[in-house]
Parts: structure tokens; sequence; C-alpha cells
């Protein structure tokens, strides 16, 4: 049974539509070497598809950088602004995974970011955190996922000024709950 060979209880094979109710991408980055900030992106759509054999499974998502929400309106504003994200003219993030690993005991999700039109590969650490039945009949599943990316890989901040502000390296927290189709 596929369910004891990958060791994850209660696994269902289907598609998923990420629920941005119960889930969160958020980021961590250091400022001014001292501090970090957190933040998260208020506005994102996903898929996930399960496969029967679960190193078959794929998932899609696209980010809203208009949607950048740190707590701090000023901050929230230069990060859309062209000093970073230039989110007027380059409003999605968008990722693709290509593909499923293990390493140990260790899940690793393998895909390809896409920012201001550049893609670049991103490997995201996932832990399977279930799969579970809602008192209203749903079927949810749940995942939490870690990564890391450098802005100059997308040249999101190459002004001088900015530099020493804010680090190159932004560490990724996901946590996604996703609702099983029914019906296709």
């Amino acid at each position: 049974m596929i369910t004891q060979a990958i060791g994850i209880p209660g696994y269902v094979a289907g598609t998923w539509d990420i629920d941005p109710v119960h889930s969160q991408i958020g980021f961590v980055a250091r400022h001014m070497v001292v501090s970090k900030v957190h933040g998260r992106f208020d506005r994102f759509h996903g898929r996930i598809f399960t496969a029967q054999d679960p190193m078959q499974s794929w998932a899609i998502a696209t980010v809203n950088l208009n949607s950048v929400n740190t707590g701090d309106q000023t901050r929230d504003d230069d990060l859309r602004s062209g000093n970073f994200f230039a989110a007027a003219t380059n409003p999605i993030m968008s990722y693709r995974s290509t593909g499923i690993r293990r390493h140990g005991e260790d899940l690793f999700v393998d895909g390809e970011l896409t920012v201001h039109g550049m893609t670049r590969p991103l490997v995201l650490k996932v832990e399977v955190n279930g799969f579970t039945a809602n008192p209203g009949g749903s079927i949810r599943t749940g995942f939490s996922a870690t990564g890391q990316i450098k802005r100059a890989d997308f040249l999101v901040c190459s002004n001088e000024p900015y530099l020493g502000l804010a680090s190159d390296k932004i560490h990724l927290e996901i946590e996604v709950v996703a609702v099983l189709r029914t019906g296709d």
C-alpha cells in the first residue's frame, strides 16, 4: 500500500486548491544587519496534485506582489516600488515544482521561481502535515515548506543605497492548507 510505503498516514491522491484563508506565504529578511523583518503576501492562489505515487506529485502557485505586508505601510510601499519588486510592471511571482526527492528522512521539492520575468531554481524542504476531513465534510491536506532565495538572482533591489539595508538572502516560510476538489 502506498501510504505505508511512504509513511504518510491517510494519504489521498487528487487535485487540491490552496485555501488562502488558512495558508501563508511568508519571508524573513535581515534588516540593517541587526534585525529581521518578517513579511507575507496576502493574495495568492495555487494548486497541488497528489499522485498515486507521491513522488510524482506537483504544485503550482501564483503570488500577487502588490499584496506584500510587513506591517509597515511605508516599507510595504517601498517593497512594491522600483526599488524592489517593481510590482506596477511585474505584479506576479510564480512557482512550479519540477520534481520531488528524499534525502534521508527529509523531503524536498525542486522547482522554479519566476520573478521579474526571470526564472531560477528554488528547492523547498517540505513537511507533510497530514490529510483529514473537516467537520463540513471537505477533505484537507497541509504542508509546511522552507527555502531560501537571493534577491540578486532576480535583480530585486540592485540599487546601491539599499544593498546594505536588506540582506540579499531571503528565507521563505510557507504554510499551506489545501482542499480536495470534488467532481473532477
